[in-house]
């Protein structure tokens, strides 16, 4: 059967080896300098510190440093960094990986221009290396559960077609369920700002704990329902098509129930400052944070430029003055529609 290799062990990229492992593949972990421990742990025992699983016993593991033993006559590449280890692999990795294999990338965000447009991790890694085949994956899968085997059903986005049914047969299972697209832009940009959106409608959940300690969804639906209204229009926005909205807004459901940004979001509308959410979380990567920082950015350049208005994304400008200026929660019911 086929190579995987697998570079940065976090919870999603290790959470691949089970799907690819299914397939009787021979997939190689690699860990990124942040990786060490998870690593050498799971080397000694088979057991992944932070997706708390026992990974398939066919995974093979290595340090960075034998990055180059681990790619030797691989099939394909995965990248599992998080979105603050982008530019590391950007700059640092790509450089070092085979020019005719296809990069597929876990990784979920966006990068903003001066301009006040956005681009998508593959198509910024492509500016550094033209030429090399990169891909993606968008839709609703929570790390955990996909190492539990639970039905799952993604979209693999790129711009080569035959590349991305290769993919899919290396990587699709029984539960595991792949759908393509070339829409590349439009699906990374739907899979990066549902984290935005996702802590918003978490802060319902906060609101009502502090409220009366029961869960609330009609509030929930609310910012859910506005939430979708603004990724629509942000795509537009951004010039890219709403083929795959429908993705997004899986995401956006299975990331509000459960996960990292969840909790920061639930923090944030019990009533804590920002600072004291991030400090309550203390070592857990939150990758909303760094998306909601990034549209934000581009959404208030366009706003400068007179491209858009405003009172078009009232919740997006609201998590931004929270996460930027220390806001406190106050939700812009009547700025909605």
């Amino acid at each position: 059967m086929g190579i995987i290799t697998i570079i940065g062990s976090g919870v999603m990229g290790s959470a691949m080896s089970f799907p690819a492992c299914d397939n009787s593949h021979t997939v190689r972990l690699v860990g990124t300098m942040l990786d060490r421990d998870i690593i050498s742990h799971a080397k000694q025992t088979g057991f992944h510190l932070t997706l708390e699983r026992k990974l398939p016993d066919s995974v093979e593991y290595y340090q960075l440093e034998e990055l180059d033993r681990a790619l030797a006559h691989t099939d394909l590449i995965i990248s599992g960094v998080s979105s603050f280890g982008v530019d590391w692999f950007n700059n640092d990795i790509l450089p070092l990986l085979p020019k005719d294999k296809t990069i597929l990338s876990v990784t979920k965000g966006l990068i903003g221009n001066p301009d006040g447009s956005v681009i998508s991790f593959p198509k910024y890694y492509s500016l550094s290396m033209p030429g090399m085949d990169f891909c993606a994956i968008g839709g609703p899968c929570t790390s955990y559960e996909l190492a539990d085997r639970d039905n799952t059903f993604v979209c693999f986005c790129g711009n080569n077609m035959i590349s991305l049914l290769a993919a899919k047969k290396l990587l699709e299972t029984t539960y595991y369920h792949i759908s393509l697209t070339t829409d590349m832009e439009g699906l990374e940009c739907v899979a990066a700002i549902k984290n935005a959106y996702a802590l918003a409608v978490s802060l319902a959940i906060g609101l009502s704990l502090k409220k009366d300690e029961t869960l609330h969804y009609n509030s929930q639906a609310a910012l859910f329902t506005q939430s979708v209204l603004e990724m629509k229009r942000l795509l537009t926005l951004f010039g890219l098509k709403d083929d795959n909205l429908a993705f997004g807004v899986g995401d956006l459901y299975v990331t509000v129930f459960g996960g990292r940004t969840r909790k920061i979001g639930t923090l944030l509308g019990m009533g804590k400052s920002f600072d004291a959410a991030l400090n309550e979380l203390h070592g857990v990567t939150l990758e909303s944070i760094a998306i909601i920082g990034r549209i934000g950015k581009a959404f208030l350049t366009c706003v400068d430029n007179g491209i858009c208005s405003k009172q078009l994304f009232p919740l997006l400008l609201h998590i931004y003055n929270i996460i930027t200026n220390d806001e406190p929660v106050n939700i812009p019911w009547k700025g909605f529609g």
